[in-house]
């Protein structure tokens, strides 16, 4: 763990993995909870957690490298379902990757349980991990100038579902109609960072 300072009142945290910004990210929301901790952002990425607004940044940043931050808590709270078709245009070159047919591909996914590690990217992105480690795929090599609205896809350890139109180089394995980003709605994201997520198969995807 080392922490950097950012401006006056803010730290940069950086772990050995995501595996380890997850557990802190965890543990500084218990603590501030407890009101053990005074911060006003705590900002999670991927193997970073940005603490902004602190009143004593220096005192913390001494004294982090001594915290028994515990394991990543057992998962907590109600599962978001997401319905998703699986026909996304990489369907079959993800099978591949896997070693599986196409069917094969829907199956394992929907039966993973995510959680969101992170978000950002675009307003109502999440970054969701649950696939075992032998189910990474790269990303494209071309990426794609415009992905649509609502597909969901795959890259390094990752699930994503694009919040709206954006280039993009993730494999798009399905597509979903859940609204990820609503400005009427409180809060606007769907997800957010400890999100529990299951995707649901809305139709059995076939093999081409």
């Amino acid at each position: 763990m080392r922490a950097l300072p950012v401006g006056e009142h803010a730290l940069l945290v950086e772990l050995a993995d995501g595996t380890e910004a997850q557990a802190l990210h965890a543990e500084l929301l218990r603590r501030r909870a407890t009101g053990t901790l005074r911060v006003r952002e705590i900002v999670p990425a991927a193997r970073t957690v940005l603490l902004d607004g602190l009143e004593e940044p220096a005192r913390l940043r001494a004294e982090l490298p001594r915290w028994e931050v515990p394991p990543l808590p057992p998962r907590e709270g109600a599962v978001l379902e997401i319905p998703m078709r699986y026909d996304g245009p990489d369907l079959a070159d993800v099978a591949a990757l896997w070693g599986v047919d196409v069917p094969e591909v829907a199956r394992i996914h929907s039966a993973a349980e995510f959680r969101v590690a992170f978000c950002g990217f675009a307003p109502g992105f999440g970054y969701l991990t649950g696939l075992a480690e032998r189910y990474e795929v790269p990303r494209r090599a071309t990426p794609r100038t415009t992905v649509p609205r609502g597909s969901v896809a795959l890259a390094g350890p990752y699930t994503g579902v694009y919040p709206r139109a954006s280039p993009g180089g993730w494999q798009l394995i399905g597509s979903t109609d859940v609204v990820l980003w609503d400005h009427a709605r409180v809060p606007a994201a769907l997800l957010s960072p400890g999100v529990r997520v299951r995707f649901v198969a809305a139709g059995a995807a076939e093999a081409p």
